[in-house]
């Protein structure tokens, strides 16, 4: 059994001259190990360039599959802090086509649907609706087509637009009108898909 010594054993003088040496030995072992530790790569964005990027994680618990067809549900009810920004929903999705990508998954084993609905709806306006309420043009739109050409099914909910008064024609024409959002969720959560919610 190893023995501790208590630092009263060493004479008052010395005790302050220690504490000091441990600090310093402390401060360069912790300086070592942040300075030995490799940074990240970058994160790439091959499928969906506008949205986050992905990074590979070697010896990841659980890795990207190629033998996998990942099924998920977006529901896209938040709009962007910036209306420069993606909205979340259509980010995340975007990412996660990257990550498939990165890791050499073809996209068609990803079977991918967003369902926007209340301040989601922002992000599917057509650019001039967008411009009279944010001022800008919408960065959705080009990202939203993107999705569409890789396999996304879009979806706005009709109950929504319904009480809102929103006409579908101020409304990109990549996104199809279902006939409510919490059915098209359910529906597809009964089918498997993961609900994603941002």
């Amino acid at each position: 059994m190893s023995k501790s010594f208590p630092l009263a054993c060493f004479s008052p003088q010395l005790l302050p001259v220690l504490r000091r040496a441990l600090c310093a030995l402390a401060l360069v072992a912790a300086g070592a190990t942040a300075v030995s530790a490799e940074p990240w790569p970058e994160p790439k964005s091959p499928a969906i360039p506008a949205a986050s990027g992905y990074v590979t994680i070697k010896g990841a618990a659980i890795p990207i599959r190629s033998d996998v067809v990942y099924r998920a549900v977006f529901d896209a009810r938040l709009h962007a802090d910036d209306p420069a920004q993606l909205i979340p929903a259509i980010d995340m999705a975007g990412s996660e086509l990257n990550a498939l990508a990165v890791e050499g998954v073809p996209l068609t084993q990803a079977k991918f649907v967003i369902v926007f609905h209340a301040a989601g709806i922002d992000g599917i306006l057509d650019d001039a609706h967008y411009k009279a309420k944010f001022g800008r043009d919408n960065p959705n739109l080009p990202v939203i087509a993107q999705l569409k050409k890789a396999g996304v099914e879009l979806y706005v909910c009709g109950q929504n637009l319904v009480y809102d008064h929103v006409d579908p024609k101020i409304l990109t024409p990549d996104v199809r009108v279902a006939t409510d959002a919490l059915i098209v969720l359910m529906t597809l959560e009964n089918q498997g898909y993961a609900l994603l919610s941002y």
